[in-house]
C-alpha cells in the first residue's frame, strides 16, 4: 500500500513558501504504526520530498483531506500557536445513512475512552469538545454533514456524529454501515497567515458515495463553508 501511496498521493496541492498542503489518502495513518511496522504518511512525504518535514496536526487513519505541513521550525510554531488559540477554521465532509437526532446545530461534551480504543462522549462540560453541523439530503436514506469542529480532541468528528444516532458511513470503530471506506473527509481550512486571509479547499477523490458530493456542494452553496451562517457562542 504504501509503495502505491508514495508514487500518487505525495505531491502537494497547494504550495506556500512556509508550508505545504496536501491531500492525505483515507487508509494510511500519519505516524509509523509500530505493532505492525507500517510506514506513516509524514514518513512518505520525507522520504518523496527529500527534506525534513514539520508537522502541525493530524488526521486519524480513516480520514482523507487536507494536511498542512509546515516547511521550516519557525513556522511550525506559528501554526502551533494558531491551533492552541483556535484560530485556524477547519471543515469536514462526513456521511450518514442513518437518521440524526437533528439535522443542524452543536454538538457539546466531555469526551471519554470507552471500549476497543474507541471515545464516547457524555453530558459533562469541563473540557468539551465542541463542533458545529450542518446536513443535508444526498438521497433517500444518505445525509451529508458539512461539520466544524471548534476543539480539537481525538475522534472528535466521528463520536459527535455517532452521539446523533447518526455514525459514519464505514467507520466500523462507531457502529458505521460496512463501506469501501470511512467517509469522513478533511475538506477545508481558514486562517490568517501574516496579515492575510488564507482559504484551501478540497474535494474527496476515492469513495463511491463521495461521488455525489461535488454537484450537491454546488447545487446547495456549500464550496465556501466558511461562509456559511455558523452561529457565534
Amino acid at each position: 500500500m504504501n509503495k502505491a501511496l508514495a508514487a500518487n498521493a505525495v505531491s502537494p496541492i497547494f504550495v506556500h513558501d512556509d508550508f505545504w498542503i496536501f491531500n492525505k489518502p483515507a487508509g494510511i495513518s500519519c505516524h509509523d504504526e509500530p505493532t505492525t511496522g507500517e510506514h506513516g504518511y509524514f514518513r512518505l512525504l520525507r522520504q518523496a520530498l527529500l527534506e525534513d518535514v514539520y508537522p502541525v496536526h493530524r488526521l486519524d487513519k480513516v480520514t482523507s483531506g487536507l494536511l498542512i505541513v509546515a516547511r521550516s521550525s519557525e513556522a511550525a510554531a506559528q501554526f502551533g500557536s494558531l491551533f492552541a488559540n483556535r484560530e485556524m477554521q477547519k471543515f469536514y465532509l462526513a456521511i450518514s445513512d442513518r437518521k440524526p437526532k437533528k439535522k443542524q446545530g452543536w454538538v457539546i461534551g466531555d469526551m471519554q475512552r470507552s471500549r476497543r480504543s474507541s471515545w464516547r462522549l457524555t453530558s459533562g462540560k469541563s473540557d468539551p469538545a465542541v463542533s458545529q453541523f450542518f446536513s443535508y439530503s444526498m438521497r433517500p436514506g444518505l445525509r451529508l454533514f458539512v461539520v466544524k469542529p471548534l476543539s480539537g480532541k481525538t475522534h472528535q468528528i466521528r463520536v459527535a456524529l455517532k452521539s446523533l444516532s447518526a455514525p459514519i458511513v464505514g467507520d466500523h470503530l462507531y457502529a458505521g454501515t460496512p463501506a469501501d471506506r470511512t467517509y469522513l473527509h478533511a475538506y477545508a481550512v481558514e486562517f490568517n497567515w501574516l496579515g492575510e486571509c488564507l482559504r484551501y479547499h478540497c474535494l474527496p477523490t476515492d469513495g463511491v458515495e463521495f461521488s455525489l458530493v461535488e454537484s450537491l456542494l454546488m447545487a446547495k452553496e456549500l464550496s465556501c463553508p466558511w461562509l456559511l451562517p455558523w452561529p457565534q457562542r
